[in-house]
């Protein structure tokens, strides 16, 4: 009797299993398709906008908002420092940073850091790119 049931155990296991795999045979056809949705977050500007959910009362938010607003950056607090380099390959040293022609990176101020682009690097002068914008910054070697 013992050998009865382990017969018809294996034999109902075996065709669970059978039926498994013809389930599984047939894959759906993929779709060419993809519809990946896309997360957005916006820093809320003020409390009306969307708060904070674990500190509704933190104004945290809201001053990463204003920071994150492109603002017309002051060049005239940058100052260039000195050139180095050879000939082929010169480098300028704008507030304690040095470029050559092509880099870009930032630059800190009294006012905060500025993303610069130098475009070209000149005798007595520098042609930079602050927020779209080129300017000329001059060296002037203090007595």
């Amino acid at each position: 009797m013992k050998n009865f049931s382990i017969k018809i155990m294996t034999v109902s296991f075996a065709i669970g299993y059978a039926m498994v795999l013809a389930a599984g045979a047939a894959p759906a056809p993929q779709s060419t398709m993809t519809n990946a949705i896309r997360s957005i977050f916006i820093l809320p500007s003020d409390p009306r906008e969307g708060r904070d959910p674990f500190f509704p009362d933190s104004i945290r938010p809201y001053k990463l908002a204003a920071a994150a607003n492109p603002r017309a950056a002051d060049v005239t607090s940058l100052v260039v420092k000195g050139f180095s380099g050879s000939m082929d390959r010169r480098l300028v040293i704008i507030n304690n940073h040095t470029f050559a022609a092509g880099d870009e990176g930032d630059v800190i101020t009294p006012a905060g850091r500025i993303h610069l682009s130098c475009i070209e690097i000149k005798t007595n002068s520098v042609v930079i790119e602050v927020g779209g914008q080129r300017h000329e910054v001059f060296y002037f070697d203090k007595p």
